[in-house]
């Protein structure tokens, strides 16, 4: 028998059996379940790996495998009517030229000259990413029978449903699109929900690749300010109202790039004015597998207490594993999945098959959470150096908060001071940083300047790149 038939076949036994264990109760060893279904080691470690997407088996790594506990009932189906009208509303008639400013996303991109101490980086060194596990996961999808085949073209279903189970609040896999990284399935989103030359509602400051994008596609970025807690919900109804824009598109953890974690006061207040003014909410999730150790419980994405399909969720693998890792998800409920699925199709077709064979493979090992708590704590120690370094060589450097997650701090700088003549200063010396002006999509209210923490290979690092830092600052200030 073919090995996927043979998976199929022993998911389809033991998916019967789960009745007789209680919830918590522990499965058969594999060597059991190999030596009585007459299987191989791997047919079972899939069929396990199966059943866990599905959500009916947890795995723990020395442990064995475990029938979960029955999910919550998913709350009752929203009203998504009103986006009939949302989808169909004209924005403004003025088109506004699709220039595309790709320097702020560049900066991140681009490898510092040799020498030069990465500081501007916008993903993890490659000591921080799980490459032996993703290697191996590769290898394994690999040999999947089918793996070189046509996909379904709205991402495998196991796939989906795993990004599904991560979201919550009742999101099924039928309500998720499998897309090729966090950038593609905002262009997406932002095409789909506002025609050319419509206002946007963003964070200000924020992601200067999301404002490219909207930019691109011919769209009127409107500044609405953040403090600690998130966007401020009495600015954000006074720019629907000012605007008359249908799509606010926010970073509601740890915010980039200021690292503000939406309060929980504010959630309820977002969903509720963005709803009143009939107008969705782009939610880019990115960065959730990026909490340090002292974050505490994380809260929920919007999407997961959105019934009525107002927030357009974005999740993506490739933070937390590696650049070329661009294995993301559209979540979205209502006539806009529609429309957001024959968007990605025209663009892309499809994510390859073996990067989402590969994805399953990965996110569905015992290497898996080990390598997020790794990276977990690893991110927290830098961190914790990058903050002492600045506060005992910079002081003058402006540190308004220090986030609980994600991989970068965001320093204000004295007034008057020149953010280019810094950057240009700080690369003389050898660290490369990148300056606050590309996250403001209007005119910035101070000088700032982003540090990452996570593109250099360590503690050492970051002490001398801060040093360097200093000397680049007694230059210019």
């Amino acid at each position: 028998m073919q090995e996927r038939s043979s998976v199929d076949e022993l998911v389809k036994q033991l998916r019967d059996e789960l009745d007789r264990y209680s919830p918590d109760g522990k499965l058969p060893s594999s060597r059991s379940l190999v030596e009585r279904f007459r299987v191989s080691p791997v047919t079972v470690s899939r069929a396990l790996a199966q059943l866990a997407a599905e959500g009916l088996v947890v795995t723990r790594p020395g442990a064995g495998a475990f029938r979960a506990r029955p999910r919550t009932a998913a709350p009752p189906a929203g009203d998504t009517s009103w986006q009939e009208v949302a989808l169909s509303a004209d924005g403004s008639a003025d088109l506004v030229p699709r220039t595309v400013d790709a320097s702020g996303v560049t900066i991140c991109l681009a490898a510092p000259p040799p020498g030069v101490l990465e500081f501007s980086g916008g993903y993890p060194h490659p000591s921080l990413q799980p490459e032996r596990a993703m290697a191996a996961a590769l290898a394994r999808a690999g040999r999947r029978p089918g793996a070189w085949e046509r996909p379904p073209l709205e991402g495998l279903p196991e796939l989906r449903e795993w990004f599904a189970r991560g979201i919550g609040g009742g999101v099924t896999a039928a309500e998720v699109l499998i897309a090729a990284g966090g950038q593609t399935a905002l262009a997406t989103a932002l095409r789909a929900l506002a025609p050319p030359g419509a206002p946007v509602l963003v964070e200000s400051p924020t992601y200067p690749g999301m404002l490219a994008l909207a930019r691109a596609a011919g769209l009127r970025p409107v500044p609405v300010p953040v403090d600690q807690d998130g966007v401020r919900p009495a600015l954000l109804a006074d720019a629907f109202r000012g605007s008359g824009a249908r799509v606010f598109v926010c970073q509601p953890l740890f915010q980039n790039p200021t690292g503000a974690v939406l309060a929980p006061g504010r959630r309820a207040e977002v969903l509720r004015i963005a709803r009143e003014a009939g107008a969705f909410v782009i939610e880019d999730d990115f960065i959730r597998r990026l909490a340090h150790t002292d974050s505490g419980p994380l809260p929920p994405p919007l999407a997961a207490d959105d019934p009525d399909g107002v927030v357009v969720h974005v999740a993506s693998l490739t933070k937390a594993t590696s650049p070329s890792f661009r294995v993301s998800a559209l979540a979205a409920r209502g006539p806009v999945l529609e429309r957001l699925r024959a968007i990605q199709v025209v663009d892309t077709f499809f994510v390859p098959r073996p990067l989402q064979e590969a994805a399953l493979e990965l996110v569905g090992s015992p290497a898996w959470p080990r390598h997020l708590r790794a990276l977990s704590a690893e991110l927290t120690t830098r961190r914790t150096a990058m903050t002492a370094a600045l506060r005992l060589r910079l002081p003058e450097l402006a540190l308004p908060h220090v986030p609980s997650g994600g991989y970068h701090l965001w320093l204000r700088l004295p007034d008057g001071t020149d953010e280019s003549a810094l950057t240009t200063a700080a690369l003389r010396a050898g660290v490369a940083v990148i300056p606050g002006r590309p996250y403001f999509s209007a005119e910035p209210p101070a000088a700032h300047l982003r540090v990452s923490f996570a593109a250099v290979s360590g503690t050492a690092d970051i002490t001398e790149g801060v040093r360097r830092l200093r000397t680049a600052c007694d230059e210019v200030l």
